[in-house]
């Protein structure tokens, strides 16, 4: 006769075996599963080393190209503004090395350049737009007369340009000594711009800036830097506005150009100045603008080509 005792112990045993064989299982299922992680692991650690090797290559050969287009860039200018003069215009953000290598660029090409203009970030902020455009309203030089458009941009262009510039019918200056000082003071007594010492106008003018802007208004800060360029390009024989790396987004003062056709049409510009071959290209864009033509160059998707002359994307 089967016992309760018997019934317990049989009980038992199957349960035990259970439990056996689901570690025996699970212990196995394991180590398939984990042998195959570590494999996929080396295989993944494998594709991350042939990434960086080839980052690093890439980065060899740009530094390369770069120290090559230095090099060389003296000489692809070479005359190309002879006898020119150019003004530079330099907006906070922008990079005092790019503006050092931009100034010896024109002066490999023949030109001459007559003076520096670094403006404020007091220049392109929105809640110093009206003193901002009453100086241009107050110190506009005799003759002359302000932009239709009422934006704090163009009516900076239209008291500095013609201050900054020289007539490209006459290449003669569009204001006298005295309006010039009188204008210029105004606005750094502002504390909108400063100025190097015995500044003189000019046939062209360089407007250098930084990349995207960020933060609080970034879209309007480019606003003004784009129509303000714009319309220092109407007032003499040509501008180029050269920004860095960024500076054809959507928030970069490169991009609020490119997004208006009234503007590209007269303004030049270049989205990639702070590489020697955008500095390069920004001297070709100036002989460009002596000619009376346009154009947007660089390495953005906004960019027609690399440079004047290159074969349109």
């Amino acid at each position: 006769m089967i016992s309760l005792r018997y019934h317990v112990v049989s009980t038992a045993a199957v349960f035990l075996a259970l439990a056996v064989g689901v570690v025996l299982g699970s212990t196995t299922l394991s180590r398939t599963l984990l042998s195959g992680l570590s494999e996929e692991n080396s295989d993944l650690g494998t594709e991350v080393a042939r990434l960086e090797a080839d980052r690093v290559a890439m980065d060899g050969r740009l530094a390369d190209a770069d120290a090559f287009v230095a090099t060389i860039g003296p000489m692809a200018v070479r005359g190309a503004l002879a006898k020119r003069t150019v003004v530079l215009i330099s907006t906070p953000d922008a990079r005092p090395e790019d503006r050092d290598a931009v100034t010896e660029l024109v002066k490999a090409a023949g030109g001459i350049v007559t003076g520096e203009v670094t403006l404020s970030d007091a220049f392109a902020d929105h809640s110093r737009s009206a003193e901002l455009k009453q100086i241009a309203t107050r110190l506009l030089p005799a003759g002359m007369q302000l932009p239709t458009a009422t934006d704090p941009g163009t009516l900076a262009g239209g008291l500095l340009g013609p201050v900054l510039l020289i007539s490209k019918e006459d290449n003669k200056p569009q204001a006298t000594p005295e309006e010039s000082a009188a204008a210029l003071a105004g606005l750094a007594d502002g504390g909108f711009l400063k100025t190097t010492p015995d500044l003189k106008p000019a046939q062209l003018a360089v407007v250098l800036t930084g990349g995207a802007n960020t933060g609080d208004a970034a879209g309007d800060r480019a606003a003004i830097i784009a129509r303000f360029a714009t319309q220092v390009d109407r007032s003499g024989a040509g501008a180029v506005l050269a920004g860095a790396t960024g500076s054809a987004d959507g928030t970069g003062a490169v991009g609020a150009v490119r997004v208006d056709t009234a503007a590209t049409s007269v303004l030049s510009t270049v989205d990639n100045v702070d590489t020697p071959a955008g500095r390069v290209v920004t001297v070709l864009a100036l002989v460009e603008q002596l000619d009376g033509q346009s154009g947007r160059y660089g390495t953005a998707g906004t960019a027609q080509g690399v440079a004047p002359g290159a074969p349109q994307e």
